[in-house]
């Protein structure tokens, strides 16, 4: 008997991992069909299998009598990070990993836009688990074949099995631990090594951040001689709108290739097209956010400071007190103010206007629930009432500066249909581009009545007016074929990084600015140099990573750090893109631009920036209490 019930335990539990294995094998190639959108011969079975045999190993190892509830459990967390990856990746177009997770408190704001990313088919990968635990519920005395006994298997077989798998995971992790591109790695370790190496590794360009700050390269010398910024002898435009009210609007999710696009015969964005035409307008202007998305547009715009490595600028530099616009306009007597109609406490802004010095804040409480289109009021009611506001700050007879954060245009672009403005074509209907068409078409319509009231109550001639989108709306992994064609006949090119990153920059001060695009090529971190020049102020002793866009040659170089994989910078000719490195990463010439590469020369500057940057950051002083 004892000879019997022995062999009956090591089959059971034998049974047990193979089942459970092929699962989470196929739910495996789910995730590199997703991500890697193809699976190399054998590619699974060599990288995922090793790590599942080890966790299964533990629980034989660890596990009592409810052995089937814990490969259950094992097999509910396996797939978790399988699913999480797939999805996260359908957005952001890198590889989620459990710095991701500081993300999870925002879910329940934006849970229409993770719905819209969830295909039918992902949740599928979780059928086998309902089953299964239906099936120990209902049925917990007749699966004897699927609860093993409560005696374990062999310790000597589970050790060798258990040593092997670690062998052959750590055979994937450490040839691929340089890998500066993420994709890169997570395929030649596979997902879940990549994983459990996050863990305990930080990838280079975050590692790099960890070697102390060096005072001597901590200047705005070393900052421009890396940026490859050399200060003019006159500077242009110098003080154009000194002394001016400064409004600048973020627009979400507000990509270049809307503006001057025709829809069966109308415009899209037909308020900002005028805008364009009658001011500065900056084409070849790019996105530079991290994991916070809109908050970290509003950071970098405000600071001149790159986003942190691993991180949304709101939660890492949320207690650092921070130099940027707001404290520079308020050392010049300006009432500097932002508006968002979402809670401050989504993001962490109830932490980080502070930091960034602003006097005051207009959030939820203040915009109310009138109107509301996903987590608040709409774009009407954000200009109306800010609009009013302003009014209220000018009688005071100080001049202000104003963040204004549009929020209707949010991904999944599901508008009511009475905010519907302009008729798709068929083809659009239905479709995730259809819906962004219309609800860009709204919110520049929307920001056409903010104008009228600006201009109604005499705020228009005297203000430096800056509108920009704060990131991608459409990243081309959350598209499928078909919609990804539809983006290219439109525009008539094919639909890539180059255009995801890119968002419109205008700079409007009404009886100053003129007819003029600039087509240098700059990013969000420009706008507080560029701003400063227009307004007459110094910049002396404020370090910034950014340049004055009016001034200067073409040149730039501009860090990217998500949407993209981590090494990514453009220049003034392309984006590049690493593979392994440089040497086998991918230059994308820029619009306008068909030639030209970069070099490893500027990715390495590229990557001191950043890094730089967060050294800075770091070393800012905290903020005193009551600030």
């Amino acid at each position: 008997m004892g000879i019997a019930g022995n062999l009956s335990g090591k089959l059971a539990s034998i049974r047990a991992m193979l089942f459970f294995s092929v699962l989470l094998l196929l739910k495996g190639w789910f995730a590199w069909i997703v991500v890697f959108d193809r699976v190399p011969p054998w590619g699974v079975v060599l990288k995922e299998l090793p790590f599942v045999l080890a966790v299964f190993c533990l629980i034989e190892w660890f596990a009592g009598r409810r052995k089937t509830l814990w490969y259950l459990l094992g097999n509910l967390f396996l797939t978790g990070i399988f699913f999480s990856v797939a999805v996260y990746y359908r957005y952001y177009g890198i590889i989620a990993t459990y710095r991701s997770l500081d993300q999870v408190n925002q879910v329940t704001a934006v849970r229409n836009s993770v719905f819209s990313l969830l295909n039918p088919e992902y949740v599928l990968v979780f059928t086998d688990i309902v089953v299964i635990g239906a099936l120990l519920l209902w049925r917990k005395g007749k699966l004897a074949w699927f609860q093993p006994a409560a005696r374990r298997a062999s310790r000597r077989a589970i050790a060798a099995v258990f040593a092997v798998s670690v062998g052959l995971c750590l055979m994937h992790i450490l040839p691929n631990r340089a890998s500066m591109n993420e994709l890169v790695k997570a395929e030649g370790m596979g997902i879940l090594n990549y994983e459990a190496y996050a863990l305990f590794a930080d990838p280079p360009a975050v590692a790099a951040m960890r070697e102390a700050p060096e005072e001597a390269k901590l200047t705005q010398e070393a900052v421009d001689a890396l940026k490859g910024w050399t200060e003019p002898a006159v500077r242009l435009y110098r003080g154009l709108a000194a002394g001016r009210n400064v409004i600048v609007v973020q627009l979400e999710s507000l990509q270049n290739f809307p503006i001057g696009l025709e829809v069966n015969g109308e415009e899209v964005t037909p308020v900002l097209n005028r805008l364009a035409r009658e001011h500065f307008y900056f084409p070849r202007f790019y996105q530079q956010v991290g994991q916070g998305s809109t908050s970290d547009a509003e950071f970098v715009a405000n600071t001149s400071l790159y986003i942190p490595p691993d991180a949304a600028a709101a939660d890492a530099y949320a207690r650092k007190r921070l130099p940027g616009l707001p404290r520079l306009l308020s050392e010049a007597g300006y009432d500097t103010v932002t508006f968002h109609t979402n809670v401050v406490e989504f993001w962490n802004r109830g932490e980080l206007y502070p930091a960034l010095g602003f006097d005051r804040y207009y959030d939820k409480e203040f915009f109310g629930d009138e109107d509301k289109v996903f987590f608040g009021a709409s774009d009407e009611v954000l200009y109306a009432k800010t609009a009013e506001e302003l009014e209220r700050i000018r009688r005071s007879g100080r001049p202000f500066y104003a963040q204004v954060i549009s929020m209707t245009a949010h991904h999944p672009f599901t508008l009511p249909e009475e905010k519907h403005r302009i008729t798709l074509p068929e083809q659009l209907r239905d479709t995730m581009v259809g819906h962004y068409i219309l609800a860009q078409n709204y919110a520049d319509y929307a920001l056409g009545l903010f104008f009228a009231e600006l201009k109604l109550r005499g705020l228009w001639d005297n203000s430096l007016i800056v509108v920009y989108g704060d990131h991608v709306g459409l990243p081309k992994t959350s598209l499928h074929d078909g919609e990804r064609e539809l983006l290219e006949t439109m525009t008539g090119r094919p639909y890539d990084y180059r255009d995801m990153l890119n968002v419109p920059l205008i700079i409007a001060a009404p009886g100053a600015t003129h007819p003029a695009v600039f087509k240098q090529v700059g990013g969000q971190v420009d706008l507080l140099p560029t701003i400063a020049n227009l307004l007459g102020l110094s910049l002396e002793g404020q370090l910034h990573f950014g340049r004055d866009l009016l001034n200067g040659s073409g040149y730039n170089l501009l860090p990217q750090r998500h949407f993209v994989p981590s090494g990514s910078f453009l220049n003034d000719r392309v984006l590049f893109i690493p593979g392994s490195g440089f040497a086998d990463g991918v230059h994308l010439p820029l619009a306008g631009d068909g030639s030209g590469e970069a070099t490893e020369d500027e990715f390495n500057r590229a990557l001191e920036l950043q890094r730089l940057s967060h050294l800075y950051a770091q070393q800012l002083p905290d903020l005193e209490e009551g600030e």
